[in-house]
């Protein structure tokens, strides 16, 4: 799914003085708002779409489509522009703003960013929560996507430079995991809120602003990153800080490393030109923009925006669509957790194909289910056997996604770029990420409406072509420092090509990089 632009680092901090301090904890958890504000906002718009008050009150057409079964199929439900503008029109504004979050970032520093997200993601939720008409409800998605923006730019980067070095990866995945919390969180309160007389989506809606405020006012409190400040100039605070965090007054090794990346990350005079025209990068673009992409066409997103929508459409009752995306909201952050568990223990690699596996099966599964009731004319109903049976296997697919192309599509993409062109790279996977999570949002139910239960065979087909993509072209990368992946490349049937030998450093000859 959507989500921010991790910073691994891969150098040798395991030798690094200091440790664990409960102070890195808070700050953490307090940064970590920035994911549960992306997962909340995922998880709201499409229980508050399937909401009959707001679809009365702002998309009557919609509303009416729902009741009049004689001209319209149950593909076609929800098949509208404008409904799928409110949804999608968050991603526009998070990939524009993406790139000022970035400069504001190298800047001004990681919590300006913070609060300049967390400030507009309070503001979008007010405009949605006091919305009289659906212009209001547009430009309150806007400023939630400027909020995105900004919080998914500044916030990994903020935890990833404030973590120890051996918990840099997992926290990585952390941030993945305060997303599908937000998810969740936002799928329980669309179910309470669906019992409410009156108002229940302008609860919905609102209740965003209780994160945005934490984050607003922990960009207050929170401390810069040592790394900000030496971008800064800030040395002497850089290394308090430091010795702050680590819990260690002896700091000198990393705050050297620190030092001597921050240098070298000075003299890079065109990342984007370097990244886009030389040869030895041609690994790590096709990656950073081949990934975002495929996760976006796993099909994922369809259950995230649009769960409670879907459940409804297949002919769940309306409590029953809500409870079913509260189940799949379950089951995607307990396989997060399996993917914090297994991956630096069995690798990508594994994680990536036996999740791409199970999902083809899935939705070849749920396609066939739906086409043997619905057929091509979207007539029928679902028996309760027959829906327990759909969103049995949706939650399968869920688990698959959870602990494969959810945390992975954002971890390796962060694990290959080389310091050089690591803003550059993750500009791009960025970028494109949130441009195909606006092209689904924008146009899935429409999709729906025309390809029917088809549509689970294409995204099928789409996992298809993804995993085989990963099976001949990723090595693995587990445990790997960043200065070596040249060796890594060289060493692949394919990318070798493009690796000159003078790229290819860092380590010793014994080194051992699994291939393919």
């Amino acid at each position: 799914m959507a989500g921010g632009a991790f910073v691994s680092d891969g150098g040798g901090g395991g030798s690094y003085e200091g440790g664990v301090t409960g102070f890195v904890i808070i700050t953490c958890i307090v940064a970590a708002m920035g994911g549960l504000l992306f997962g909340y906002d995922l998880g709201i718009s499409g229980g508050v779409t399937s909401m009959e008050e707001f679809l009365s009150k702002f998309f009557p057409e919609v509303d009416r489509q729902m009741h009049n079964a004689r001209r319209e199929t149950a593909y076609c439900k929800f098949d509208n522009q404008l409904l799928q503008l409110f949804t999608s029109s968050l991603y526009l504004a998070a990939l524009v703003s993406s790139f000022a979050a970035s400069v504001v970032t190298r800047k001004y520093g990681r919590k300006i960013s913070m609060f300049v997200g967390g400030l507009a993601f309070l503001i979008g939720a007010l405009f949605n929560a006091f919305a009289v008409n659906v212009a209001m409800l547009i430009i309150g998605r806007l400023l939630l996507g400027v909020g995105v923006g900004f919080a998914n730019q500044s916030t990994p980067v903020y935890l990833s430079e404030m973590a120890p070095a051996k918990l840099r990866g997992a926290l990585n995945i952390g941030f993945q995991m305060a997303i599908t919390i937000g998810i969740l969180i936002a799928n329980l309160i669309n179910y309470g809120t669906s019992q409410m007389a009156r108002n229940g989506w302008r609860v919905s809606l609102g209740l965003a602003a209780v994160p945005a405020v934490v984050m607003v006012i922990g960009s207050f409190v929170l401390p810069d990153t040592p790394n900000s400040m030496l971008e800064r100039g800030k040395y002497e605070q850089a290394r308090e800080m430091l010795q702050k965090i680590r819990g260690a007054d002896n700091v000198d090794e990393e705050f050297q490393d620190l030092c001597d990346a921050c240098e070298a990350a000075k003299k890079v005079e065109h990342p984007w030109k370097n990244l886009f025209l030389q040869a030895k990068y041609r690994p790590a673009l096709a990656f950073c923009s081949a990934i975002p992409f495929f996760q976006q066409f796993t099909g994922i997103n369809v259950i995230m925006f649009y769960a409670p929508v879907l459940f409804k459409t297949l002919g769940f009752a309306d409590d029953a669509s809500l409870i079913s995306a509260v189940i799949t909201g379950v089951v995607n952050v307990v396989s997060t957790l399996v993917s914090i568990y297994a991956v630096d223990r069995y690798g990508r690699r594994i994680l990536f194909l036996e999740g791409g596996i199970q999902m083809i099966i899935c939705q070849i599964i749920v396609g066939s289910l739906i086409g043997a009731k619905f057929g091509t004319t979207g007539s029928g109903t679902l028996t309760p056997a027959t829906a327990d049976w759909v969103l049995a296997f949706i939650c399968i697919y869920v688990a698959g996604f959870a602990w494969s192309w959810g945390p992975l599509g954002w971890l390796v993409p962060s694990e290959i770029c080389p310091l050089e062109i690591r803003p550059a790279g993750q500009a791009v996977n960025v970028s494109v990420n949130m441009f195909f999570t606006f092209l689904i949002g924008q146009f899935f139910l429409t999709m729906l409406c025309h390809m029917k239960f088809g549509l689970f065979y294409f995204f099928g087909g789409m996992v298809l072509i993804m995993t085989i993509f990963i099976y001949f072209l990723l090595p693995e990368t587990k445990g790997v420092p960043i200065e070596e992946m040249g060796r890594v490349w060289k060493q692949h049937p394919f990318w070798k090509r493009y690796i000159p030998d003078d790229a290819v450093t860092g380590g010793s000859e014994e080194t051992s990089v699994k291939e393919v």
